[in-house]
C-alpha cells in the first residue's frame, strides 16, 4: 500500500494504523489527472434504522474565535457538525438529506479523496451525494426531551458522514447524536458559504523528513480540542438563530456519551480522559498508541492509556492483523490494566478495520457495480456478512449507551451472547 512515487507513504500508512488509515489502498487504480473511469456512476443505499422514531438532521457551522487553526495558521478554527434526533414525521423522497453535499461528494470520490486513499474505490465512479439518508433536513425535534447526547468522531481522514448508518440508528432509538468533522484532516469539509476545505494529509506525504508520530499527535490533540469546543457550544446552542424548533431543548447535557471508529475511537476515550462531561465511551478499532518519527518503530502511550479511565468504556476490535482483543494491543492493554471504571472488550470475527463504518453496508453494493475489486473489498470489511456486522455493531453500541446513559440494561454486555456468536467477548 502507498501512493506511487511518494517515498514516505509506506511510513505514514504504518503509523496511521495507530489511529486510522491514510494512503492509496492496494489494488486501486489512479486515473490520469482530469480523467475518471468510464461507465455509469454507481449508486448505493444505507440500511434502515431499527428504532421507532423518524429522524431529523441539521448542520451547524462553528467558529472557535479563541483558537488558531493548527493546520492553517493565521485563521480561526472552523468546524462543521451535524445533529441527528427524533422528529415527528419520516422523510420521503427529496426530503431525505443527502449523504454528502455535492462538492464534498465529488472530492471524496476524486484522486485526493478518502474514497480512493482509505478504501480503494475507483475515482469518478460513485455519486456519493445521490445516496440519501433516512433523515429529514432541518426538521423540528420531537417533543418529549431532553434526550441523552452521543458524540460521533470518524476515523483519520474520514468525513463525519462515514458513520451515518450507526448514527441514524442511535437517533431512531431516541438519542441526539452529534457528528463532528475535523477540518483539514477530514477528506473534505463543505461549509455553508460554498467553501470546501480539503485534507492537508495527502499533501504531507511528500515532505522529506516527515515525523509521522508528530503528525499523528498533532491530529489527536486537534481532535480532542475540537470535541471539547463542540461540547462548550452545545451548551449555548439555544442562542443560535435558525436552529430547527426544539433541537436545543432536546439536549440533555447531563448524559453525554461518545463513540468513534479508528482515530475517532482514540478521540472518544482520550476526550473522556480529559473532560469529565463525557460519562461513557466506545472505541471501535482505534489503537491507543503512537509510533516514532519513522512510523514503523516505537510504542508511545497517550495519557488515557497510562492513567486509565474511571468511567465505563467498551473496546470493539476487528479481525484485522493489528487489531483483536485488548491483550493483542499495547495501548488497549495498558488502558485495561489502569482503569477502575466498568469496561468490556468485544471482537467482531471475520471483520476488518472498515467494518464499523459505512464501508460495511456501502462498499459491497459498490463492488457489485465494479467500483472496487473483491480483494480490496475483503481488505476493507472482511468476509463477515454485511447484515450481521451491521446488526452486531448497532446492538452492542445501543446496549452500552442504554445501560450507561439511560439506566436500561438488556444484559447483552454481561458476557458472550448466543445471539451474536461472531462477537468474542472479554471482561
Amino acid at each position: 500500500m502507498g501512493i506511487p512515487g511518494r517515498a514516505v507513504a509506506a511510513a505514514v500508512l504504518a503509523a496511521a494504523a495507530a489511529v486510522g488509515t491514510i494512503g492509496t489502498a492496494a489494488g486501486a487504480v489512479l486515473p490520469p489527472p482530469g480523467e475518471t473511469s468510464p461507465g455509469r456512476q454507481a449508486r448505493a443505499w444505507l440500511p434502515e434504522p431499527s428504532g421507532p422514531y423518524p429522524i431529523g438532521t441539521t448542520a451547524v457551522h462553528l467558529t472557535d474565535t479563541a483558537r488558531e487553526d493548527p493546520w492553517h495558521p493565521g485563521q480561526r478554527r472552523e468546524l462543521m457538525i451535524s445533529l441527528w434526533y427524533p422528529t415527528s414525521r419520516p422523510a420521503a423522497g427529496d426530503d431525505r438529506a443527502p449523504y454528502m453535499e455535492p462538492a464534498a461528494g465529488r472530492h471524496f470520490d476524486g484522486p485526493d479523496g478518502v474514497g480512493l486513499l482509505n478504501y480503494g474505490t475507483t475515482p469518478g465512479r460513485t455519486d456519493w451525494s445521490a445516496i440519501r439518508t433516512h433523515a429529514r433536513r432541518d426538521a423540528p425535534a420531537l417533543p418529549g426531551g431532553p434526550r441523552p447526547v452521543v458524540l460521533y468522531s470518524p476515523g483519520l481522514g474520514d468525513p463525519r458522514t462515514w458513520g451515518t448508518a450507526l448514527v441514524e440508528d442511535l437517533a431512531s432509538r431516541g438519542y441526539l447524536v452529534v457528528t463532528v468533522d475535523h477540518t483539514y484532516e477530514a477528506s473534505e469539509v463543505a461549509f455553508p458559504d460554498g467553501d470546501l476545505a480539503p485534507s492537508v494529509l495527502p499533501g504531507m506525504l511528500g515532505q522529506p523528513g516527515l515525523d509521522v508520530g508528530a503528525v499523528l499527535r498533532k491530529a489527536m490533540d486537534t481532535r480532542v480540542a475540537d470535541t471539547r469546543f463542540v461540547l462548550d457550544q452545545l451548551a449555548a446552542l439555544g442562542e443560535r438563530p435558525g436552529l430547527p424548533a426544539g433541537v436545543a431543548g432536546a439536549l440533555d447535557l447531563g448524559r453525554i456519551g461518545m463513540v468513534g471508529q479508528s482515530a475517532g475511537g482514540f478521540t472518544a476515550l482520550q476526550t473522556m480522559h480529559d473532560d469529565p462531561r463525557i460519562a461513557a465511551g466506545i472505541n471501535m478499532d482505534g489503537q491507543l498508541h503512537f509510533p516514532g518519527p519513522d512510523g514503523h518503530t516505537g510504542v508511545f502511550l497517550p495519557s488515557v492509556a497510562e492513567d486509565g479511565l474511571d468511567r465505563p468504556f467498551l473496546l470493539m476490535g476487528t479481525g484485522s492483523e493489528d487489531s483483536g482483543g485488548y491483550r493483542d494491543q499495547p495501548g488497549w492493554n495498558a488502558l485495561w490494566r489502569h482503569s477502575t471504571g466498568w469496561h468490556a472488550d468485544v471482537t467482531l470475527t471475520g471483520s476488518r478495520h472498515g467494518s464499523y463504518t459505512d464501508a460495511q453496508p456501502l462498499l459491497p453494493q459498490l463492488a457489485r457495480q465494479g467500483v472496487l475489486g473483491a480483494d480490496q473489498l475483503r481488505k476493507d470489511v472482511g468476509d463477515i456478512r454485511p447484515g450481521r456486522a451491521e446488526l452486531a455493531t448497532r446492538s452492542y453500541v445501543a446496549s452500552f449507551f442504554d445501560r450507561w446513559l439511560r439506566g436500561q440494561d438488556d444484559h447483552l454486555l454481561d458476557g458472550p451472547s448466543a445471539r451474536f456468536p461472531e462477537m468474542a467477548y472479554e471482561r
